[in-house]
């Protein structure tokens, strides 16, 4: 889990597209600090957490309530996040009053981004994509408009090795590294980038077991630490269809989620683990052809704007999503569709959360010649 106190780009409401440029530019030089002065000063951290500590439960509890009701959207909500960073108790408030998306329908912590999405309505997200860095950023939409500055979520580079694509999804858009604290997880290609597998960098359920292929290791050791695994936890698969005939038609994708059957009330997965979880079998929505137009269409209800072998709706196959209530075929899990030539839609609900749906969004870029 990575550290709220650290994650200054979570802080951040604003767009990070610009950030791209950055990337491999001029070096920064960070003047030296006296050891005393720096001494001090966490001294004087340390004095103010044990002070704001000391506040009664009970109105604590009561601020946190407010200042979580006073902020539904970002970035007026990064006063909740900012609040549990004051300190342990205070954060432990935060966990206990905030609601997880699949109740309130709001992103609030990082956590957040692995629960499950909204249950009445989708989350409304965009990606950024940079042709240039093979880079990918998650934003959530703060407006109706299909694109703004958006809130910054989760960012991913594309990497080739040997025969594989390798995609490494974070938290933060300069660390892109298996390695860091910022890891979420990643996404691994075959050969002809037709099948997809998506790992976890944390255990989706009490007693899971990370993958034991060298490939997915995140460092060369199994077992660094009780609480850190060496390894990754596939949580998902994605395939396309071959289409050896050459048919006409769009891509016909297959996925096959992990997802948590119950999901509890806490907004720290370190404290309260999902119990077990259920596989979860998505299709794409066959669109339909428009004789008048020579295309094939798809309702997206104004939010792709723009006509592309990328563009998807997901629903769950019959009998899939009874644990879920998604069961019918009608119900759009996960939609995914351009409105720009580097910008794209993606709008998920429950049983997915944002992490397993941009994972499988991240799928959908790259020629796949066997599929078209």
């Amino acid at each position: 889990m990575i550290s709220w106190r650290r994650s200054a780009s979570w802080l951040s409401s604003a767009s990070r597209s610009s950030l791209g440029a950055a990337v491999g530019g001029e070096a920064k030089v960070t003047p030296e600090v006296d050891p005393a002065a720096a001494q001090e000063m966490e001294e004087d951290e340390e004095a103010d957490e044990e002070r704001w500590s000391r506040l009664l439960p009970e109105l604590l509890t009561e601020i946190m309530r407010r200042v979580d009701a006073g902020a539904e959207r970002w970035p007026p909500r990064r006063d909740v996040v900012v609040c549990a960073c004051v300190c342990r108790r205070w954060r432990d408030a935060a966990v206990s009053v905030v609601r997880p998306p699949l109740e309130c329908g709001r992103i609030t912590f990082p956590s957040s981004l692995k629960q499950p999405g909204p249950r009445d309505a989708p989350m409304h997200c965009f990606i950024r994509r940079d042709k240039k860095n093979s880079t990918f950023s998650l934003y959530l939409s703060l407006t109706q408009a299909l694109t703004d500055k958006g809130k910054f979520l989760l960012a991913a580079r594309r990497f080739r090795q040997g025969a594989h694509t390798e995609y490494i999804i974070s938290y933060d858009y300069d660390d892109l590294h298996p390695r860091s604290s910022s890891y979420v997880g990643k996404l691994r290609s075959d050969f002809l980038g037709t099948k997809f597998i998506i790992y976890d960098s944390q255990a989706p359920y009490d007693g899971a077991k990370p993958s034991r292929s060298r490939s997915t290791r995140r460092f060369a050791s199994k077992q660094i630490s009780p609480q850190v695994s060496g390894g990754n936890f596939e949580v998902g698969q994605v395939t396309y269809k071959f289409n050896f005939m050459k048919s006409r038609g769009p891509r016909r994708m297959q996925c096959n989620i992990q997802c948590p059957v119950s999901q509890g009330t806490m907004s720290d997965p370190s404290k309260e683990k999902t119990p077990s979880s259920s596989s979860l079998d998505l299709k794409n929505k066959a669109p339909r052809w428009h004789d008048h137009l020579q295309c094939w269409c798809l309702n997206f209800h104004g939010r792709v704007t723009v006509a592309s072998v990328k563009n998807f709706q997901l629903v769950a196959t019959a009998g899939s999503g009874g644990p879920w209530g998604v069961g019918d075929e009608e119900t759009v899990i996960l939609q995914f569709g351009k409105i720009e030539d580097d910008a794209f839609t993606m709008d998920y609900r429950q049983p997915l959360s944002a992490f397993q749906a941009f994972a499988i969004c991240l799928t959908s870029f790259g020629t796949k010649l066997a599929c078209e």
